[in-house]
């Protein structure tokens, strides 16, 4: 399947010698020499007899082939010599006290930013494996990826510089300035999503679900811009499936659990811990211990849409918003416009679904939120509960504390909108929201779920495709409709269509609503472009 051969420019190298389709197992070695798990805290002398009695151990064929490994370090007897060996060519090793080995054939195979094949140990098999990670033609050489990170171009160089003595000249090294410039760009946009997903863990799994899987979905869109087969991609997909078992998705927990294992199987084999483990989790992903600690997404197994496009699948899968279209209505519903609290940024970090940078939003969001108590000590507090039914504290700390507010609108029950809200971590309660612009807050005085309903209302009765209108008090559609001459936002087929909807679809109540204007801008204005902040009272003309 390979051969040893010289590499211009890197010494000796292994190369195929057949084309070797993906998933291939090319390698699987056992280690010739061991290192203890902290041989970097060993006594150096008995480090070296450690080695030296392995060493000696050997065949003869496998001690010349020991010896001819790259050395980058320099010594003076033979026992250093080997462990400067070592130190350059020994792979980690995760087997109890087992730290790391030396594997003779794995140990030629050379260094690539844009590798083909991904190096793993087995601990299954107790054996150093190499999979093929996309086809490898005849003659092409096998390359591994030997940092622990995938940095930008100049994090690579010095690391492989300072650890193993070379510099790198792969395809991805080699590209022109601006292609390596964007190629950075993204490495260090995967690297950052991948801390904020970290560094939240399971709070953040449970607090922002919808946020997490969009961090995630960015991750996947960011790999496969670089078109490379990193094996990091898998463990994006597991934690895909994660976000959504937890909260009580098995359907979409089993497509992205199905789609890690199968990059798993690619990358590590059929036989490693990682398939087996969660090919039986993909099969049956209920059986994870977290699952179903939140129901908010319950779905089936099978509850997988099959009449999707490729497109419409993966928004279907990663609970994508679609943006609203330049100049059309918005429904309240819009979790990319209206968010609830899991879906605001923290006011603490930089999140990219609602900012270019540090205070530089790039959209607009507004939050919705039903008051359901308050209280003036110091300054106005509020317990509000946003779309979701969650119940979070809000604290004015604008100049007036809170009493900015019409106080006739401070009620139980009506609903605030606030916005560009932030989630703030307070000392003495728990997440919430910091408000701190009188400018951007407003209280409409109907329930958030009335709210909603209103807004589907006009959602439904909007323009259909064909510029036909429909008929709020009979539902049917026309060309020639009369608009609400009060609102304009219904539309009604003769008097007696009108005043049905009037009396028996409570228009009478949505249209005294609807006059507000800052409850029409919530409808109107186009959420899609943003040129600056917007702040009440709303004007249809601001964006």
């Amino acid at each position: 399947m390979y051969e040893l051969k010289d590499i211009p420019g890197k010494g000796k190298g292994l190369v195929a010698t057949i084309n070797v389709p993906q998933g291939t197992r090319i390698l699987c070695e056992e280690a010739v020499i061991q290192l203890p798990h902290i041989h970097d805290q060993v006594d150096s002398i008995k480090l070296q007899r450690y080695v030296h009695q392995q060493v000696n151990a050997l065949t003869e064929e496998q001690r010349l082939a020991f010896l001819s490994l790259h050395n980058i370090y320099p010594y003076k007897n033979p026992a250093e010599q080997c462990i400067g060996i070592i130190h350059t060519n020994a792979f980690q090793v995760e087997d109890g006290e087992i730290g790391g080995g030396i594997f003779l054939e794995a140990s030629r195979i050379n260094h690539a930013c844009d590798n083909n094949a991904q190096k793993d140990w087995n601990e299954n098999i107790k054996r150093h494996t190499v999979h093929a990670l996309r086809d490898i033609n005849e003659g092409e050489e096998i390359t591994i990826y030997y940092l622990a990170a995938h940095n930008s171009r100049q994090a690579r160089q010095e690391a492989l510089r300072a650890k193993f003595n070379f510099s790198c000249s792969c395809r991805i090294c080699s590209l022109p300035s601006k292609q390596v410039q964007r190629n950075d760009e993204i490495l260090e946009e995967i690297d950052h999503l991948d801390r904020l997903v970290g560094q939240r863990g399971l709070e953040g799994i449970l607090s922002s679900p919808l946020r997490t899987l969009r961090y995630l979905d960015r991750e996947t869109q960011l790999y496969n811009m670089t078109g490379s087969d990193d094996s990091g991609l898998s463990g994006v997909y597991f934690k895909a499936a994660l976000v959504a078992i937890v909260h009580g998705d098995l359907a979409r927990g089993r497509i992205f659990a199905e789609r890690a294992v199968q990059r798993w199987r690619i990358s590590r084999g059929t036989d490693s811990k990682c398939v087996i483990e969660y090919g039986a989790l993909a099969q049956n992903p209920s059986q994870l211990p977290l699952y179903g600690m939140s129901m908010q997404w319950k779905t089936a197994v099978d509850d997988a849409p099959n009449a999707l496009g490729s497109t419409e699948f993966e928004d279907w899968l990663w609970k994508r918003e679609k943006s609203p279209r330049p100049g059309s209505q918005v429904g309240l519903h819009n979790r990319a416009i209206f968010p609830a609290f899991s879906g605001l940024p923290h006011e603490r970090g930089v999140d990219m679904d609602f900012y270019r940078g540090p205070d530089q939003p790039h959209q607009h969001w507004c939050f919705l939120a039903e008051i359901v108590d308050f209280e003036f000590l110091t300054r106005l507090h509020m317990e509000i509960s946003d779309v979701d039914g969650r119940k979070v504290p809000l604290f004015f700390y604008t100049d007036g504390r809170g009493s900015e507010l019409e106080f006739a609108k401070v009620q139980r029950g009506y609903t605030i909108a606030i916005l560009y809200a932030q989630q703030h971590d307070f000392m003495f309660d728990e997440p919430g929201i910091r408000h701190e612009d009188p400018a951007r807050v407003k209280i409409f005085p109907t329930p958030l779920q009335d709210l909603l309903r209103l807004s589907d209302q006009i959602q439904q009765i909007g323009a259909e495709s064909d510029g036909r209108k429909k008929c709020h008090g009979c539902g049917k559609s026309s060309i020639s409709m009369k608009k609400c001459s009060k609102c304009s936002f219904f539309w009604y087929c003769n008097k007696t269509c009108q005043a049905h909807g009037w009396n028996q679809k409570f228009h009478k109540t949505s249209c005294k609503l609807l006059r507000d204007p800052d409850l029409r801008g919530m409808f109107l204005l186009d959420w899609s472009q943003f040129d600056k902040k917007l702040s009440f009272p709303l004007s249809v003309n601001t964006i």
